[in-house]
């Protein structure tokens, strides 16, 4: 645990009280804070009082004795409205900041050039994250890994010399992150999502770029869409941090290109991603360009042991990304319901010629599937599951033929009955790519990613057992 000494002697409010937030409870109290932690939901409320969190009304509160607010980044800070605890903050001048704040600060005040790369982006993060955080521990390296993915940031190892922090960065905690100062910055795409959030694309945007233009060595952008282009051109007509451009469509004299599964760097082979199911596609090639171009943005100290090629080999990538579950018969069933927008989605159909039997829907998020048009030639059948089984059906039209099926049970049944059932010797796949939400009928895209998980599993026995 990261004991967060910045607050020591003062009082500090701490809203929602999730993983995150109990860690913050947590953290600064270990460094001397005065505590007042609540949440919205009784048993949120609860669960943080059997943990020992401090528990005060915030809303009775006296809000002028607090130093700060941390507020987890699942609570609206601007859209669609403010929350009630951070206009409360904002009547009486209390800062309002997040856990990835506290870790900065807390590193500033202990080993301000401790290493740290904080990976940002629309899509790819989680992978790219895992991957840079796999490559550095295959070299030797003393890592932490979390932020947005896997732990909280304030439960890991504090910041020290020779251990290296990987980061996952969402645009709420980077919203919550003024402080934020990485080593390497990494800022992979931007599309269009939470807007919601943010109120429009260009302030999704906005909070996005900050964490390049912190950075204070390294900034590593891929250039493939209008948003990171513009802001590649903005630094680097400032000329400060150094910026590394990475690209899946442009040659770049300097940075790193991924074409046809290799990486190249200022046009000489660098590594090759073939025959690495883990790193399919060319959105995990920009992936693999990013973590590249981060791994190599830090000193030479850092890179003095292992393989690097051997180590893009090992990585066994991450759960619900387009994750290969098991093989029945001839057919693959991968489960990527990490793929929560039409965005997401583009990139597991891109990943594959033919034969998708595709498993779709949940709660949808603007613009549907309509950008997905030019894939449809590859789907065999799409499965429809969800509330936007009518929406996703009108998209689908006369292109690929579909069947409602409403849950994921039903879906999987069909689609592997079909799969299996066809002839011909070609690659046949059943894909849970759902391009939405999860919220209709599952807590999130991993419950809903293990439900496949577990179908095919039993799928599997049927066959076994038969």
């Amino acid at each position: 645990m990261i004991r967060v000494t910045s607050f020591k002697e003062r009082s500090v409010a701490v809203f929602g009280l999730g993983a995150s937030g109990l860690a913050a409870v947590r953290a600064l109290e270990a460094g001397g804070a005065h505590v007042a932690a609540w949440d919205d939901s009784e048993p949120g409320r609860a669960a943080a009082a059997d943990a020992g969190a401090p528990l005060v009304d915030l809303r009775a509160a006296d809000w002028s004795g607090f130093a700060a607010l941390v507020l987890t980044p699942g609570v609206p800070l601007t859209h669609p409205e403010p929350h009630w605890t951070v206009l409360k903050a904002q009547a009486t001048g209390v800062e309002i900041i997040g856990d990835i704040e506290l870790f900065f600060r807390e590193r500033a005040a202990t080993f301000p050039e401790a290493p740290v790369i904080a990976i940002t982006g629309t899509n790819g993060k989680s992978t790219t994250t895992a991957l840079v955080a796999h490559l550095l521990r295959e070299l030797g390296n003393d890592v932490q890994m979390g932020g947005n993915i896997g732990q909280a940031v304030l439960t890991l190892e504090p910041p020290a010399e020779t251990r290296i922090h990987v980061l996952e960065l969402s645009s709420f905690q980077i919203d919550l992150a003024p402080g934020a100062t990485p080593t390497v910055a990494v800022l992979l795409n931007i599309t269009p999502d939470h807007i919601d959030r943010h109120g429009t694309i260009e302030h999704y945007a906005a909070v996005k770029r900050r964490l390049v233009e912190r950075a204070q060595e390294t900034a590593v952008i891929g250039i493939d869409d209008a948003w990171c282009a513009a802001v590649s051109d903005a630094l680097l007509a400032r000329g400060r941090p150094n910026v590394r451009r990475i690209s899946v469509r442009a040659p770049l004299a300097d940075g790193i290109t991924a074409r046809d599964g290799k990486l190249y760097e200022n046009g000489a082979l660098r590594a090759s991603l073939e025959g690495i199911a883990t790193l399919r596609g060319r959105h995990n090639w920009q992936n693999a360009a990013a973590a590249l171009a981060a791994v190599e943005a830090l000193p030479e100290r850092f890179r003095t042991s292992g393989n690097l090629e051997a180590a893009f080999r090992s990585f066994p990538g991450l759960p619900h990304r387009l994750e290969v579950v098991r093989r029945i018969g001839s057919v693959d069933f991968i489960n990527d319901s990490k793929a929560t927008n039409a965005d997401s989605s583009e990139k597991a159909l891109a990943s594959f010629a033919s034969g998708i039997h595709w498993i779709l829907g949940g709660k949808p998020k603007a613009g549907g599937i309509t950008t997905l048009t030019p894939y449809f030639p590859r789907v065999e059948k799409a499965y429809l599951i969800g509330e936007a089984a009518d929406q996703f059906a009108a998209s689908l039209g006369g292109s690929v033929p579909y069947e409602r099926c409403g849950t994921l049970d039903v879906a999987v049944r069909r689609a592997a009955a079909d799969a299996l059932a066809e002839n011909g010797g070609e690659e046949r796949i059943v894909l849970l790519s759902p391009a939405c939400a999860s919220y209709d009928q599952f807590p999130n895209f991993e419950v809903r990613g293990d439900a496949f998980k577990a179908l095919v599993a039993a799928l599997a026995a049927e066959k076994e057992g038969a």
